[in-house]
């Protein structure tokens, strides 16, 4: 259920960092939200969500992080989308430029290495050496020049920068740093991308690695103590809405949509009548006694379909060092704003 929001988050913010932009809340939103009705750019982002899943259930059963997956992870990507391609879900096989406002190799602020064998062989090794857990190494020290390495490839045509990103989890998951994929590094980079860019090309220009290590492992840190902030106050918060159902006397699906909304925060009655069974008469008045316990608000949206569980939501889109805490009271009387979704 945690997984849900924080990929969710990650995806988001790993796209706006390559241009790539929808609002949070609609990404929360969006199983509660008629296919027709998403930008291409909400599609874009769940995409990732899409691919990133798969990676971490390839690399959870002990899979190897393989160019094979990340080519998988690629096609997933980028489909129904411009870079869309004969080169989807391949190693790229023409030259590409970064930063370049013509389009020109030598207008580029950087020009990766050349299409062909050595390019394959590069990311092959890259790989190995990532799958190479029982070296002696720093995790995060490891993690953070394979970051480098593999941006500084480039390997595919498109999606580089979140294919690199969603690597330092994996990389994370195979060196069992983390048993669970509950980080979302993306946030902290994004909210410093000029010096985030900035000391990945110093290590190209000057080979030294100091600063970039530095500066990832703490990206690493910051991200860890602002998801840990966040599950605690979903905790809180969950163990509050019981009390409230508790104390109420509500007892069958209204427990069960309660249970829920961890993973969901943006809710509406078919997707919890596909997800327990139920019929819509028996979902649609648990949904409304959950408002008049403050637990959501809503009906909002064009036709009056979706809720939204607001003190969940909060922890998952308050800005780092915003979340509120532990104990802090629910927003019963002060819903969420729904313009966004």
């Amino acid at each position: 259920m945690f997984l849900r929001p924080t990929l969710r988050r990650e995806a988001q913010s790993t796209s706006a960092l390559e241009g790539t932009f929808a609002p949070l809340e609609q990404v929360l939103a969006s199983d509660a939200t008629e296919i027709s009705g998403r930008s291409k750019e909400l599609q874009e982002v769940l995409n990732y969500v899409e691919a990133a899943t798969l990676a971490y259930d390839a690399i959870g059963e002990g899979r190897p992080l393989n160019v094979g997956l990340l080519e998988t992870v690629h096609s997933i990507l980028v489909r129904g989308t411009d870079a869309d391609t004969d080169q989807a879900g391949k190693i790229r096989e023409s030259q590409v430029a970064i930063g370049s406002p013509t389009g020109a190799i030598e207008d580029a602020r950087f020009v990766p290495m050349p299409a062909g064998v050595a390019l394959n062989v590069a990311v092959q090794d890259l790989t190995r050496w990532v799958n190479d857990s029982g070296a002696a190494r720093d995790p995060i020290v490891a993690a953070a020049m394979a970051h480098y390495q593999f941006e500084t490839l480039h390997p595919f045509t498109d999606g580089n920068g979140r294919i690199g990103r969603l690597m330092v989890v994996l990389q994370f998951m195979t060196d069992r740093l983390v048993t669970e994929p509950l980080i979302s590094v993306s946030p902290w980079f994004e909210a410093r991308r000029t010096t985030y860019q900035e000391h990945l090309a110093e290590v190209s220009a000057t080979g030294d690695w100091d600063l970039w290590i530095t500066f990832f492992a703490e990206g690493v840190a910051a991200s860890a103590d602002d998801v840990a902030q966040r599950v605690t106050r979903m905790l809180a918060v969950q163990a509050q809405y019981v009390q409230i159902l508790q104390e109420a006397g509500a007892r069958g699906v209204i427990r069960d949509i309660v249970d829920a909304l961890i993973g969901d925060q943006v809710i509406n009655v078919s997707m919890m009548s596909d997800r327990f069974g139920r019929t819509p008469q028996a979902v649609s008045p648990a949904l409304q006694r959950l408002v008049e316990l403050g637990i959501l608000s809503g009906p909002y949206g064009n036709y009056g379909r979706q809720y939204i569980a607001d003190d969940v939501f909060l922890a998952v889109t308050a800005p780092p060092g915003r979340i509120p805490s532990r104990d802090a009271p629910l927003r019963r009387d002060t819903p969420s704003n729904p313009s966004a979704l």
